[in-house]
């Protein structure tokens, strides 16, 4: 052969090889850059938990490349915490709990958060006084002078308690506070340790149900006109009812207030990656429901209620497609 051939064949083959791994790159045989999301929840015998892992796997089948997975955590304080310090990416949290974080107040204020974006409103968390129809309590202000478990001390429970009282012209002063967590909580009133207990969750509540299988409880109303004072200086509370016979025994409608649970990510999360994220869940409603009964509450139209920060750009036009 000779030289001046050779070198032909020579650059031929060159541009067939780049032509080859240029075509790979535009999708030939690519394989999607892999992306790590974490996502924090909360305890495993919570909701938080088992939806953040029907997320994880709706997000790894909708998003080449995407390995998520869902982390057990301490929940809305803890989640925030966290991703102020990298430690998850995305979380889901009370809306309330973003409000003061990302305002500076309640148990964030001396370290307010500037690192977070609102991905999606997902279902009302109901503030719900739970007490014994033994214990002839009809009404929240008729808490002044018993023993009432409010919530773990700092938790986002406590900080609804509070104001809901305060709504009522009550304060700490008037009531003996016992900072429990509500499964403590719940435990005390079963043992007549306190006369009423608070949490803030989804209804129907496991453990309110637990206490209404052995017990006549009584829930205590939020009414409309202290529910307006109330959301006048918390906007993130929405007025809510919940139904007769929620819980075994206690067949009344209960006017009360909620909060929203919510999707928060971190400014790291990109607006395309903002965008597949929302799409891909929003799409996929039927395994969120399955996953948990509060599943068959979060919509899309409902997605941007309460929104308490200003949400990932991508995922915003998502919502107003």
């Amino acid at each position: 052969m000779r030289f001046g051939s050779f070198k032909k064949l020579l650059a031929t083959g060159l541009v067939a090889a780049l032509a080859a791994v240029t075509f790979a790159g535009c999708g030939g045989n690519q394989t999607a850059e892999k992306q790590f999301l974490n996502i924090g929840t909360g305890g495993t015998a919570g909701t938080y938990y088992p939806l953040g892992g029907a997320m994880a796997e709706i997000l790894n089948k909708a998003i080449p490349g995407m390995n998520a997975s869902a982390q057990s955590t301490g929940a809305s304080v803890a989640n925030i915490n966290m991703l102020k310090a990298g430690d998850v990416d995305m979380a889901i949290v009370q809306n309330d709990i973003t409000y003061y974080a990302v305002n500076g107040t309640e148990m964030f204020k001396d370290s307010k958060v500037d690192n977070l974006k609102g991905i999606a409103v997902l279902y009302p968390e109901t503030c719900q006084f739970v007490t014994l129809e033994a214990s002839g309590i009809k009404g929240i202000e008729g808490l002044r002078g018993k023993r009432v478990a409010v919530g773990a001390a700092g938790s986002g429970a406590e900080a609804n308690a509070r104001q809901i009282l305060e709504a009522y012209g009550v304060t700490y002063d008037d009531i003996d506070e016992q900072y429990l967590s509500f499964s403590e909580g719940a435990s005390a009133l079963k043992d007549g340790n306190v006369d009423a207990a608070f949490l803030t969750a989804g209804y129907p509540t496991a453990a309110v149900q637990d206490i209404s299988s052995q017990n006549q409880i009584r829930l205590l109303p939020v009414a409309s006109d202290k529910a307006d004072v109330l959301i006048a200086k918390y906007p993130f509370y929405t007025k809510t009812t919940i139904p007769s016979g929620t819980y075994a025994g206690f067949n009344e409608d209960v006017a009360s207030v909620s909060v929203m649970a919510m999707l928060v990510a971190t400014d790291k999360v990109s607006d395309k990656l903002g965008y597949d994220i929302a799409k891909a869940l929003f799409s996929n409603l039927d395994r969120l429901q399955s996953a948990h009964a509060v599943g068959k509450q979060i919509t899309k139209d409902g997605a941007m209620h309460g929104m308490p920060l200003t949400m990932n750009a991508g995922a915003e036009k998502f919502f107003n497609e």
